[in-house]
Parts: structure tokens; sequence; C-alpha cells
């Protein structure tokens, strides 16, 4: 049995309505961005069939237009969806100008009579909406996905058969020998519902890695500040002073803590303490370099790691985060707390013992009247 157009469109629409209540739950249970995103195309390309349905109909005058649309929102969903794996939002303007663009260029084109109005926009948009939803797949990096790279074949062989379907509606149009036998909308439909299933499985376990990095992030993560926890600060630190001390470079420690911080949560309560914690992994946030790490070594106590950096840069960056800090806007009432640091370096590639010798200079700091930087240098070995 041979199946025309419309039953194509029916059996793409089906699978797409299926496919997105089964990622819909996963979408629930993961509150995953891209699952998010993979269920709005996919009802937009339900949504988009169901349109094209009306054509030679009366309706066709706005379904056509509509359908192009909606099809068009899709592809640029799985974009979104693509640049959220990269922690990367997509402004709604981008989003909405493709659709908007497409509807209007099918409007002007007479879509009561041409069931194909707006068919080079409509083909370019859709060759654009993949061909930006493959770059963000292929830029994500093997260490964080491994499941991406299907989803980029895939989204890269349909912004690839999109373009040549452009190319060849240009030559010949709609009723050439070439579109109507390889780019026609049957043959569209059976490669898209192809396409679907195969990617599924991909969809799945991209899901699944997405959840698991979440949790990895917040098992990793100190709940109040954002910055690495004691445990998994030593574990990450400890790996990169041994790789600096092999590679014959430094690294250096800073430990900071807030003066009279118990003060300040007798006086205006823990939730004042908590934001002026809060306040302090800001400002060393926007002072550190991306090489370096910070953590929360424990209460009101933080400490940083400067691979390569002597005790000179890290004095610098203890002066940033102390700037940065009293540019911070405190509660009403309240002055945050000023900090002392205790520095250290070294190149034995023992990190007990420079987190022990800066723990030293801190202390130092601290007897000396506090809000100060001290510095204590290690043997070199």
């Amino acid at each position: 049995m041979v199946l025309d157009v419309s039953s194509l469109k029916l059996t793409l629409g089906i699978v797409a309505l299926t496919l997105s209540i089964l990622f819909f739950s996963s979408f629930r249970r993961t509150r995953s961005p891209y699952s998010g995103w993979w269920c709005l195309a996919l009802g937009l390309l339900m949504a988009g069939n169901i349109m094209y349905l009306m054509t030679g109909t009366p309706q066709q005058v706005w379904a056509n237009p509509a359908g192009n649309a909606l099809l068009v929102a899709g592809a640029f969903s799985v974009w979104a969806g693509s640049r959220s794996l990269r922690l990367r939002p997509t402004p709604r303007w981008l989003l909405l100008s493709g659709p908007a663009f497409t509807a209007v260029s099918a409007a002007i084109e007479n879509p009561d009579s041409n069931a194909w109005a707006g068919g080079f926009v409509y083909l370019l948009m859709m060759t654009a909406g993949m061909a930006l939803a493959t770059r963000e797949l292929a830029l994500l990096r093997t260490t964080d996905y491994q499941a991406h790279r299907e989803l980029a074949l895939a989204a890269g062989i349909l912004a690839g058969y999109y373009l040549l379907r452009a190319c060849v509606y240009t030559i010949e149009g709609p009723e050439g020998p070439v579109f109507t036998t390889y780019f026609s909308s049957a043959f569209t439909s059976m490669l898209t519902i192809v396409m679907l299933v195969t990617v599924s499985f991909s969809m799945t376990a991209l899901s699944n890695e997405q959840l698991i990095a979440r949790l990895n992030e917040r098992a990793s993560r100190d709940g109040l500040t954002g910055l690495l926890n004691h445990t998994t600060f030593m574990e990450q630190a400890a790996q990169e002073v041994r790789r600096l001390h092999n590679a014959g470079s430094v690294s250096t420690v800073i430990l900071a803590d807030l003066d009279n911080f118990k003060a300040i949560n007798d006086a205006h309560g823990h939730a004042v303490g908590d934001t002026a914690i809060r306040a302090f992994a800001a400002a060393c946030r926007a002072a550190i370099r991306h090489t370096d790490l910070a953590g929360r070594y424990g209460g009101e106590e933080f400490v940083v790691l400067l691979p390569g950096a002597g005790h000179e840069s890290a004095r610098v960056i203890a002066e940033a985060i102390n700037r940065n800090l009293a540019a911070a806007e405190p509660p009403e009432g309240v002055s945050f707390p000023t900090v002392s640091y205790g520095i250290a370096t070294t190149t034995a590639g023992d990190l007990a013992e420079t987190i022990g010798a800066a723990d030293g200079a801190l202390y130092e700091a601290k007897r000396l009247g506090r809000n100060r930087i001290v510095t204590a240098r290690l043997p070199k070995r």
C-alpha cells in the first residue's frame, strides 16, 4: 500500500505526539532544560503537520503559513535546547524572528491558491535552525556529555537535507522531477519519522546524563555559596598541586576568614550572616581566574588555590576580593565584616603542608589585629 502525503503527515504527527508525551514525563522527572525544549519542538512539529492537513481546503490560506511558522519554531527550539546544554540562554526575540519571518513570507505569496507560499524562506529557516543546533551540539565537550554526537549527526543530516531541498526548489520549483522524487513532502515526512525514532534513544541517554551531571554538581558544591565544598576542593586541589609539582611549577593557597563573624550572627541573626558569606563568595568568584579553585573551607573560612601563581599574585587577588566585598551592598543597618588572609606558596606538591602554612599565616594576621594579608613561604624542595 502506498501512503499519500496526508497519511504520512498524520503518521508523523502521531509519532511526534507520542514522543512528546514520553519525553514530557522525563522532563517532569529531571527538569532538564534540554528535555523541555525537545518536548516543545515535538509539540510544534505535531501542530505544524496538523496545519498541513488543511491543504486544499478553504483553511489553507492561514493553515499553510501557520504550518511553516510552527515547523520553523520547532527547529529553532531544537537550537535553543542545544544551547541550554552549554548553559547559554537564547534571546526570545531571536527565537521568534525566524517563525515570524517565515509566516510573513508565506502570507504575501497568495497562500489561498499557492500551497508552497513562502516555501523558499521556510526551507532556508529550517536549514538555519538545524545548522545552528548542529553547531551547538558539536561544540559540547565529550567530558560533559557522550550522547550528543548522535544528535549532532542527526541535526546535521536534516540541515544538509533542507539545504539541498532549498537549492532544488530554487532551480526547478516544487513540481520539478528531482524535487517531487527526493525532496517532496512525503519523502520529507518519512525521513523525519525515521530521524525522530532514531534520536529518541540518544535523547533518553542525554536526559540521564544531564540528571547525573546536576546531581554531581549538587554533591560537589556548597549549598549556600555555590563554591566547591570542602571535600571536593581538597580532592581537586590535591590533584592540581601534584600536577604542577611534576611540571616544576608553583602553587599558592589563600586562606580567608571573615573577621568577628560571630558578632554579626549574634547582633543581626544567622540570615544576615549568610548574606555576608554569600557576598564574600561572590566577591571571590569575581576576583579569581577561571583556572583557580575556590571552596568553602568551613563556616566563615574560605580557601583558594592559584595554580602557577606566586604569593605576589595571591596578594593582588586577595586585595581584589576586598575591593569587591567593599563594593557589595549590605542589608540596611549592617556592615559586612573585614577579612583576614593567610597566603602560602610552595613547589613541594604537598597540599596539606601548604594549607598548614597558610593557616599559620592567617593566625598571624588575626594576632596582628585582623583585616590584613600575611604571607608565609615554604622552602623549595
